[in-house]
C-alpha cells in the first residue's frame, strides 16, 4: 500500500498553544510598576511566588473545573431533614483555600502597614484571572470587617474568626470553626438598589438595640454564597431600616431558619452560588444603631465596590493575555498577527484599556492605605464610584474584542474567553449598577463639595506633562460650572471624570508610550470609538511588547 493511502490528512501548524506555566506577576510589567509606585515594593517576592503558582497549568485548570461543575443545592437530606446545603466541586474549595490562606480576605486588617491594601489588591487581581466566581465570598468577608467594627460586642467574637487564614467549608456551627466567611443578603424582589423599600421585618427578642438579638421574617431575592457562616442583612426594625448579622446556625447549635428556595441560574459567575431565600424567624444581632442600617453598611459597600474595580481590571488582563498570546503565535498573510498593522492597532488599544483600569484601581488601593489623610479619604469617597462605574462597564466590550482576536477559536467553549465574556457584566451590575454609581458621584458632590476640589487637585498633579490632558481637564472644569440637568447628564460627566483620572495617573507614573497613546486616543476631539481606532504615529509595538506574557516551557 502506498503511503498516500494512510488516514493522516494534515499536519498541525500555525496554531497557538495554551497560555500556561507563566508567572502572572513577573510577566505583567504594569502590575509590577503599580505595586512599586503605590507603596508595596516590600511584597514583590511574595507576589512573584504567588504569581508563579497561579500560572501553572494545574492551577489554571481549577478555574475551568469550578465553572464546568456548578454548585448544587440540597434543601433536605435523604431522611427529610431540612439542611439547606450547597455542594461545590473540589476545585472551588481549592480556590477558596488559596485565597484565604494568602490573606485575600483579611490581610490589610490583620497586618496593616504601608501598601497593605496595594499588596492585597495585587493578589486579588492575579487570583481573579484564574477564576472570578469564588471572589464573591472572599470580597464580602473582607468588606464585612469595617461594618462589624461598629458593634464591639459582635466584633470581639467574629473578627478573629473572619481574619484567620483558615478555610473551613464544613456545614457546622461557627463555634466549631477557627475561620469563617461572611455573606450579604440585601436585595429583595420589590427593590434592588432601593434598599429602603425592603419589607423584611426584624422583631426584638428582648429590649432590642445595638448588639441585641432579633428574629427576622421576610425574603431575600439574592443571597450570594449561601454557605457562608453568617450574613449581613438589612431589615426593618421598629426604629427603621437596620443592619443585622445573621448566623447560619443559632448560638444553641440548632439550624437557623434561613431557608434556600433555589439557586439562581446566572449567565456568568457560575462557580459562585447565588440563592433566593426565606427568613422564617431567623436569629440575628443588630449591627450599629437602629434605623441607621444604610450608614452601617456603607463602609462595606465601599470595599465591595473597590473589589469590583479590581475584579474587572483582572478580567481585562485575563482576556488581553489570551489575545496577545494568540496573536504572537499565529501568522496570517505572511506575518505574525501582532505585526499586522490593523491587528496591532486593536491589540494596543486593548492594552491601553487594561493599563488604565489597573492604574486607577491601584491608585485607589493606595488611598485605602492612607484614609487618615483627608485628600486620600475624599478620593476613596468619590473615585471609588467613578472607577467602579467606568472600569466595570468597559469590561464586556473589552472581553468581546479580545475574543474576536482569536477568530472562531475564541468562541469555542474549550477556550477561556467565553467564560470571561459571560463573567464580564457581573461587576457592573452587582454592588450598584451604572446609574447608581453615577448618582452616588452626584450625591458625594452635593453632600461634601470639597471632594471635587480634591479630585481636581489630583488631576493637577499631572499638569503640564501632556497637552491633551491639560485641555481635557480644563474643559471638564467648565462642565461642572453648568449644573443644569446634571442628573440627566451624569453618565457623560462621570465618563469624563474616569478618563481624566486614569490619564492623570498614567501620565505621572506610567510607561511613556502607554500614557501618550492613552491621552491621544481618549482625550482628544477625535474621541474613542470601537477598539482599534487609535490615531497614527503611536508606538503600538512597544505597548504590545510590554504587555505580552511569555509562557515558559516545561
Amino acid at each position: 500500500m502506498n503511503s498516500f493511502h494512510l488516514a493522516e490528512t494534515h499536519t498541525v501548524h500555525n496554531v497557538s498553544h495554551e497560555l500556561v506555566n507563566y508567572n502572572l506577576f513577573t510577566q505583567d510589567a504594569a502590575l509590577q510598576e503599580a505595586v512599586e509606585r503605590e507603596g508595596a515594593s516590600w511584597a514583590r517576592q511574595e507576589l512573584s511566588a504567588f504569581g508563579e503558582m497561579l500560572g501553572t497549568s494545574e492551577y489554571l485548570e481549577l478555574g475551568t473545573l469550578a465553572n464546568r461543575y456548578p454548585p448544587e443545592l440540597d434543601t433536605h437530606d435523604r431522611f427529610g431533614h431540612r439542611v439547606d446545603c450547597v455542594r461545590f466541586h473540589p476545585a472551588y474549595h481549592q480556590l477558596m483555600k488559596t485565597a484565604i490562606e494568602h490573606g485575600l480576605h483579611s490581610s490589610p486588617w490583620l497586618a496593616p502597614r504601608k501598601g497593605a491594601h496595594v499588596a492585597r489588591a495585587a493578589k486579588t487581581y492575579m487570583h481573579t484571572q484564574v477564576e472570578a466566581g469564588h471572589g464573591c465570598p472572599i470580597t464580602m468577608t473582607f468588606a464585612a470587617v469595617p461594618a462589624l467594627q461598629h458593634t464591639p460586642s459582635l466584633a470581639s467574637y467574629w473578627l478573629p474568626k473572619i481574619m484567620a487564614h483558615v478555610y473551613d467549608p464544613r456545614n457546622v456551627p461557627d463555634v466549631h470553626k477557627t475561620g469563617v466567611t461572611i455573606g450579604m443578603a440585601m436585595t429583595e424582589k420589590q427593590g434592588g438598589s432601593d434598599v429602603r423599600s425592603n419589607t423584611t421585618q426584624a422583631h426584638p427578642l428582648g429590649a432590642g438595640g445595638e448588639g441585641q438579638a432579633y428574629e427576622l421574617v421576610g425574603h431575600k431575592f439574592f443571597v450570594s454564597a449561601p454557605m457562608c457562616d453568617a450574613f449581613l442583612v438589612l431589615a426593618q426594625a421598629p426604629g427603621g431600616l437596620s443592619c443585622f448579622l445573621l448566623p447560619r446556625w443559632k448560638p444553641d447549635g440548632s439550624k437557623n431558619p434561613l431557608q434556600i428556595i433555589r439557586l439562581k441560574r446566572k449567565m456568568g459567575n457560575v462557580s459562585n452560588a447565588s440563592s433566593e431565600t426565606e427568613l422564617r424567624g431567623a436569629y440575628a444581632w443588630m449591627v450599629g444603631e437602629e434605623g441607621r442600617g444604610v450608614r452601617t453598611i456603607i463602609d462595606m459597600v465601599a470595599m465591595t465596590r473597590f473589589d469590583c474595580m479590581v475584579g474587572s481590571s483582572a478580567g481585562q488582563r485575563a482576556a488581553l493575555s489570551q489575545a496577545l498570546h494568540h496573536c504572537a503565535n499565529r501568522s496570517a498573510f505572511g506575518k505574525p498577527l501582532n505585526q499586522q498593522p490593523l491587528m496591532r492597532n486593536v491589540l494596543a488599544d486593548l492594552c491601553l484599556e487594561s493599563e488604565g483600569s489597573l492604574a486607577l484601581s491601584m491608585r485607589l488601593a493606595r488611598a485605602l492605605d492612607n484614609v487618615g489623610d483627608p485628600h486620600e479619604q475624599a478620593l476613596v469617597r468619590l473615585v471609588t464610584a467613578v472607577g467602579k462605574y467606568w472600569i466595570c462597564k468597559r469590561t464586556p466590550n473589552h472581553a468581546y474584542e479580545a475574543m474576536e482576536c482569536l477568530g472562531g477559536s475564541g468562541l469555542m467553549e474549550d477556550s477561556v474567553l467565553p467564560r470571561l465574556l459571560r463573567e464580564s457584566p457581573v461587576n457592573s451590575i452587582w454592588e450598584g449598577s451604572g446609574n447608581v454609581q453615577c448618582l452616588d458621584v452626584l450625591r458625594a458632590m452635593q453632600k461634601t463639595p470639597s471632594v471635587m476640589q480634591v479630585f481636581f487637585d489630583e488631576l493637577h498633579k499631572a499638569r503640564g506633562a501632556n497637552r491633551h490632558l491639560d485641555a481635557y481637564v480644563s474643559a471638564l472644569q467648565t462642565e461642572f460650572k453648568d449644573l443644569d440637568q446634571l442628573e440627566y447628564r451624569a453618565r457623560s460627566v462621570v465618563d469624563r471624570m474616569a478618563l481624566a483620572i486614569q490619564a492623570a495617573v498614567l501620565v505621572q507614573h506610567g510607561h511613556d508610550a502607554v500614557a501618550d497613546a492613552f491621552c491621544a486616543s481618549r482625550l482628544t476631539a477625535i474621541g474613542h470609538h470601537n477598539y482599534g481606532a487609535l490615531p497614527k504615529d503611536l508606538d503600538c509595538a512597544a505597548i504590545i511588547a510590554r504587555a505580552t506574557p511569555q509562557a515558559l516551557t516545561r
